[in-house]
């Protein structure tokens, strides 16, 4: 069960201490700007973003997973595993497809939006491949 009970994006960020506002806020201008089309829903409390399917969140650590609840701001790729991250800047965890990367201040996430920027870019083309192999699929039944 979680914390809280949203209705809506803006209900969250009302919600986020300065901090964590500020850094969500960061990454969805990001989300927004990156991908054209993008969808923004509500979804386990939290933003989630869509083309041709799922492909990011945001997570403020205060708003709970279960009884779990952490310090920063999560940003994470539904399909993280798709992607080309040799380096393995994303964490993985113990997950096989959904990878993240957890941010601890508003400098952090500065500092990184070139390369979140990319990802994302990567993470709509690998949606966009999909849900074209999805719809050749479907046709051929």
């Amino acid at each position: 069960m979680q914390n809280v009970q949203f209705r809506s994006v803006g209900e969250l960020l009302d919600f986020l201490d300065p901090e964590r506002l500020e850094m969500v806020e960061l990454l969805r201008e990001l989300v927004l700007e990156t991908v054209p089309g993008v969808e923004e829903r509500l979804s386990f409390n939290v933003p989630f973003y869509r083309r041709y399917g799922a492909l990011c969140f945001i997570w403020p650590g205060s708003v709970s997973w279960g009884s779990t609840v952490w310090e920063g701001v999560e940003f994470g790729f539904n399909n993280g595993h798709l992607l080309a991250d040799e380096d393995r800047y994303l964490d993985r965890g113990k997950r096989k497809q959904v990878f993240t990367k957890r941010f601890f201040s508003v400098h952090d996430v500065k500092m990184n939006i070139d390369r979140l920027r990319a990802l994302l870019m990567e993470a709509a083309e690998v949606n966009e491949l999909l849900q074209m192999e999805k719809m050749q699929r479907s046709r051929k039944q």
